[in-house]
């Protein structure tokens, strides 16, 4: 069972990690701008996000890889974008499950030690 709960908190964390990266990309390409700086964010914004996850973050293979506080602040910050930037975009009722689905998957990973 517990085989079964790690293997699902981290595929669910694998999906809001790219869910992050839609949410910002989504939120940029339905900003009120001309199509060029609509362009610019939708695909900077989650090219900058995906930039600071693979220094940051990326399991184990990070160059200046997070622990503890730190990591968990940049978590909070990371999958709070994601959450934030749905309910910029209109979409506030994907941005709290977003943000539920995220604290159940945190929550879950700290019980069983994959943080």
């Amino acid at each position: 069972m517990l085989t079964v709960i790690k293997g699902t908190a981290a595929a669910a964390m694998f999906f809001l990690e790219l869910g992050v990266l839609i949410s910002l990309a989504y939120w940029g390409f339905t900003r009120e701008a001309h199509l060029l700086v609509r362009i610019m964010v939708g695909l900077g914004t989650p090219a900058v996000f995906a930039t600071l996850w693979g220094l940051f973050m990326a399991g184990g293979k990070a160059p200046h890889q997070l622990h503890g506080l730190a990591r968990a602040a940049f978590e909070v910050v990371w999958f709070g974008a994601g959450a934030a930037a749905l309910a910029a975009s209109g979409l506030v009722t994907a941005g709290v499950v977003f943000a539920v689905v995220y604290v159940v998957d945190a929550v879950l990973r700290l019980l069983t030690d994959q943080v």
